[in-house]
């Protein structure tokens, strides 16, 4: 079985935010993910800006029903 737990990288040792829960001991991997900067690496996904700027204007009709409070059910 794998369970995933977040935690963050500081002097040399690794924090957990959060207990894996029924797990006492185990062994581990870590991979360490890139800052989270608000930018999509567009050619990992396979597009280009002007996909991209076309996809956003296409989403934009439906930022207004996705920010409704009752759909943070789904997040």
């Amino acid at each position: 079985m794998l369970k995933s737990v977040m935690g963050i990288y500081r002097d040399g040792k690794v924090e957990l935010l959060e207990t894996p829960g029924d797990l006492a001991e185990g062994k581990v991997i870590v991979t360490f993910i890139a800052a989270e900067s608000g930018l999509v690496e567009l050619q990992s996904r396979g597009i280009d800006r002007e996909q991209a700027a076309d996809l956003r204007v296409r989403l934009s009709r439906f930022a207004e029903d996705w920010e409704r409070p009752e759909m943070d059910a789904y997040d």
